[in-house]
């Protein structure tokens, strides 16, 4: 059965990820050009070298993509749905080791139910989580000097909101009062030590003066939108084709079955 959901996670989390990388290519790439084209005018133009003055290295003045960028925009735009698909395999097959877990032990008793039950919680622990506290930044957004602190900072946010998924489960086995005393035990379990994290861990900040804030939200939301738009995707396809096997074999889950 594990090796079946596997292949399930794997073949559904590919056509997931084709499906993210149309949203990200429709939405998100007029975002990261126009990104772009802001960064290539400012290094084209420095005041410096209009007083005759040597220009800064374009690699201290961050990403370089004009003429000289090791990969081309027309191949990083195609390499886009490369990425998406390897994306949604890799998320695929863990979640698929995942619901094999929980699959009759916790949440609906209907393996459609669980799985979106469990790709919503993945996308609002994995992705939402870190996202309000430290949000996608398009090129000419950030120094290149502290992507490793920003890498660990986002890496520190996304196992709180893991964490914070698995006390809120606990928490939640552990009520035996009504769905709504459980549910409400559970949501609180889960946002403290988010908050906890959102006010204690260092904000970053990196905008550069007069960079669009429509701009800048646009593509925030463009790659926020990419994320929900695969974890829907998968969790619908997921569940239905779990559901449709279950109701070909006439199996019943444990937790049915048990109760």
């Amino acid at each position: 059965m594990v090796r079946t959901l596997l292949v399930r996670g794997l073949l559904v989390g590919l056509l997931a990820g084709l499906v993210a990388g149309g949203f990200a290519f429709a939405f998100g790439e007029p975002r990261v050009d126009g990104a772009i084209a802001l960064e290539e005018a400012a290094q084209q133009a420095p005041p410096a070298e209009k007083a005759g003055q040597q220009a800064a290295p374009a690699a201290e003045a961050g990403h370089d993509h004009g003429e000289e960028a090791v990969v081309s925009r027309p191949v990083q735009k195609a390499g886009l749905f490369l990425a998406t698909g390897l994306y949604g395999l890799a998320v695929g097959g863990v979640f698929a080791l995942v619901f094999a877990g929980l699959r009759g032990r916790v949440g609906p008793r209907s393996d459609g139910g669980l799985a979106l039950a469990a790709a919503g919680t993945a996308f609002v622990a994995v992705i939402l989580v870190p996202f309000v506290k430290y949000p996608a930044n398009p090129p000419a957004v950030g120094d290149p000097e502290t992507i490793n602190g920003r890498t660990l900072l986002y890496v520190v946010m996304l196992l709180v909101g893991l964490a914070a998924t698995a006390i809120a489960v606990a928490t939640a086995r552990r009520v035996s009062a009504g769905p709504w005393a459980r549910w409400s035990a559970a949501a609180g379990a889960f946002l403290v030590p988010v908050v906890a994290a959102w006010l204690l861990l260092p904000a970053v900040d990196e905008v550069p003066e007069g960079f669009p804030a429509t701009l800048l939200w646009e593509f925030r939301l463009a790659s926020l939108g990419t994320q929900l738009v695969f974890w829907a995707a998968f969790g619908v396809l997921f569940g239905w084709v779990s559901d449709r096997a279950a109701r070909r074999s006439g199996a019943v889950p444990v937790a049915a079955a048990s109760g």
